[in-house]
């Protein structure tokens, strides 16, 4: 961002840090395979289900469900000026483009998670993606900005339906060595995800327009449609109506709404003012009394039975404080990218390919290292290489070069990250019994969206407070920009080292299918 003719900085306050990336409008920024209809063998009979092809196409077609949504974040962000522009949006009604997915996203995301365990998870995967395609083409033909936002909110209710039980699928339908192989997977496409969708929106936006970002979905939801259809049989009858926890269903997502929505709110309206107190604190009150209710239910949406598996709370918790620190380096560098060094979204997109390559690489090395020597200590290395990576990318400079200044933290960073990834979502999901892999599901993804939220938030005002006072000190707006993004990354790095000690209270497993945990 740069003073305009007559020296006015933008404020920086509340147009860039709310979660979204807020720039002004004038910034540049299977035909045989699905086939198939033999149902899948049962867990116990699948050692060896992912060398045979009908193995790899349910991987890829799980991975691809997981990639929409992963895809989804970046690839908005870098068609938000454009949306701004053509849509006639206000700067404060813009966050809400992101925003709104969010919100719907984590609120409804245990609440998807359990339903799948409950009444199917061919049936929610099936829903999910219905709901996700719809609300993508209503985006895309919205004219007014009330459309969009509404569309944005369904599509993250889409999200929080289709992602957990794709999760919870591919869990359940490999068993062994072959569950952390897949896992792995799973979590390269995660960080794989994020990088390519600032690609990709840059290619989009700037060529057939910004409502590609969101046209782009439906033709591979309508794919992913057929291929559910074709790969995976009926599910067997779910729970009665009459057994279902609508109270605790309630409570949950009246909880998780209220806590993404403080997170989301809180760099605008203040840590300390009286709605942001209110708000968090009546989330946790929510959560709180969830949490007796199902502690006293006889059939509970979400058995708290499942916290006494060994490690899963740290797993979460690691994954939280990884996924905080990950999503403040894309958001705070693709702001100093454009806003600083002045690059396109095209040229932002392609400086973050390294990255892309070296996610791929670790996940990889993750998933070796992890049959050898357990998800613990690939977690811990992870998180500590990535912390490195992100403690030298916050010596950025007011004019940085990609070369020396960006290049070799965005590699760091990748090395680590992968493992991170791969091992917290193993962790998390080793020993949690067939009945509850959607709820799992629906933690690991939660405990994603509420990481990138708090993140967000914390490293958004500690940005915005040490750029604001530069600038009212008389700093250039270019070196307090910088000096705030420096600030917040080097906060990120200390968010990865606090994940690494979080993660030596995790369970240490190979990957094995382990079904010992009581239900």
């Amino acid at each position: 961002m740069t003073a305009g003719a007559d020296g006015h900085v933008p404020p920086l306050a509340h147009d860039l840090v709310s979660g979204a990336i807020l720039l002004p409008p004038d910034v540049p920024l299977l035909k045989g395979a699905l086939s198939m209809t033999t149902t899948l063998p049962p867990a116990s009979e699948q050692t060896g289900f992912l060398s045979t092809s009908r193995g790899k196409l349910v991987l890829f077609l799980l991975a691809a469900a997981g990639f929409l949504d992963f895809v989804d974040a970046s690839i908005v962000n870098v068609a938000l000026p454009h949306i701004r522009e053509d849509l006639h949006f206000s700067v404060q009604n813009l966050q809400w483009v992101v925003s709104g997915y969010l919100l719907t996203y984590g609120g409804f995301m245990l609440l998807g998670g359990r339903l799948a365990d409950l009444i199917g998870r061919r049936t929610i995967l099936l829903t999910g993606t219905m709901v996700f395609a719809l609300s993508s083409l209503l985006g895309g033909l919205s004219n007014e900005a009330g459309e969009l936002i509404a569309a944005r909110l369904v599509q993250g209710f889409g999200a929080a339906l289709m992602v957990p039980a794709a999760l919870s699928l591919l869990t359940t339908s490999f068993v062994g060595p072959e569950r952390h192989k897949v896992l792995a997977v799973w979590g390269s496409v995660a960080g794989l995800g994020s990088a390519l969708g600032v690609l990709a929106g840059g290619l989009l936006t700037e060529g057939p327009g910004w409502r590609w970002v969101l046209f782009i979905n439906p033709p591979i939801a309508v794919v992913l449609i057929f291929a559910i259809f074709a790969l995976f049989p009926k599910d067997a009858r779910g729970a009665r109506v009459s057994d279902f926890d609508l109270l605790g269903a309630v409570l949950v997502t009246g909880g998780m709404l209220l806590l993404v929505y403080g997170l989301v709110k809180a760099p605008d309206q203040g840590w300390g003012a009286a709605s942001t107190i209110l708000e968090l604190a009546g989330a946790g009150l929510t959560l709180a009394l969830f949490v007796v209710i199902e502690a006293r239910s006889r059939k509970p949406l979400m058995p708290l039975s499942i916290f006494r598996v060994r490690g899963l709370a740290a797993a979460e918790f690691t994954q939280l404080m990884g996924i905080g620190g990950f999503v403040t380096m894309f958001f705070f560098l693709t702001l100093y990218m454009q806003n600083v060094l002045g690059y396109s979204p095209i040229k932002t997109g392609l400086a973050y390919v390294p990255l892309t390559i070296g996610v791929g690489i670790s996940a990889g090395i993750g998933s070796t290292l992890i049959g050898r020597i357990g998800t613990k200590p690939v977690i811990i290395v992870g998180a500590l290489v990535t912390a490195v990576g992100l403690y030298l990318l916050s010596s950025i400079p007011d004019n940085g070069t990609y070369l020396p200044d960006l290049l070799p933290g965005l590699l760091v960073v990748s090395l680590g990250i992968g493992g991170v990834f791969v091992g917290t979502t193993t962790a998390a999901n080793a020993g949690v019994p067939a009945t509850l892999a959607g709820l799992a599901a629906a933690l690991v993804n939660a405990s994603q969206q509420v990481g990138g939220a708090l993140g967000l938030a914390i490293f958004s005002a500690i940005a915005t407070s040490r750029t604001n006072n530069l600038v009212a000190g008389g700093d250039q707006v270019g070196h307090a920009l910088t000096a705030g993004f420096q600030r917040s990354l080097f906060a990120a790095s200390v968010f990865l080292v606090a994940a690494a000690v979080i993660a030596l209270a995790t369970r240490s497993t190979r990957g094995e299918h382990d079904e010992a945990a009581a239900a």
